[in-house]
C-alpha cells in the first residue's frame, strides 16, 4: 500500500513539473523575441542604454534556459523514482 501511495504522490509531482516545464518553455519563446528585438535596437541605436537593455534580455533568456534544464532534470529524477517503485511493486 505504501508503494501505491508513493506512486500517486510521484504522479502528482510529475504532472506539476511537466506543467512548470510547459510554462518555462513558453516564457523562453517570448524572451527569445524580446532578446532579438533588443539586439536589433542595440545594433541600430549604438547607445550604451540599448546595449545594456540587450544584455539584460540576453541574461534573462540564459536564466530561463537554466531553469528549463533544472525542471527537466527534476522530471527525469521523478521518472526514475517512479520506475524504481513500479519495479518494486511488480518485482
Amino acid at each position: 500500500m505504501h508503494i501505491h501511495k508513493s506512486l500517486s504522490s510521484l504522479g502528482g509531482e510529475l504532472e506539476r513539473a511537466r506543467q512548470e516545464l510547459r510554462i518555462v518553455e513558453e516564457q523562453i519563446l517570448f524572451q527569445m523575441d524580446v532578446a532579438e528585438e533588443e539586439r536589433t535596437r542595440m545594433l541600430v541605436a549604438e547607445t550604451p542604454l540599448a546595449e545594456r537593455n540587450y544584455r539584460i534580455a540576453r541574461d534573462d533568456l540564459e536564466r530561463m534556459h537554466k531553469e528549463r534544464q533544472r525542471v527537466s532534470q527534476d522530471i527525469e529524477r521523478l521518472r526514475t523514482e517512479q520506475d524504481r517503485l513500479l519495479d518494486r511493486m511488480l518485482g
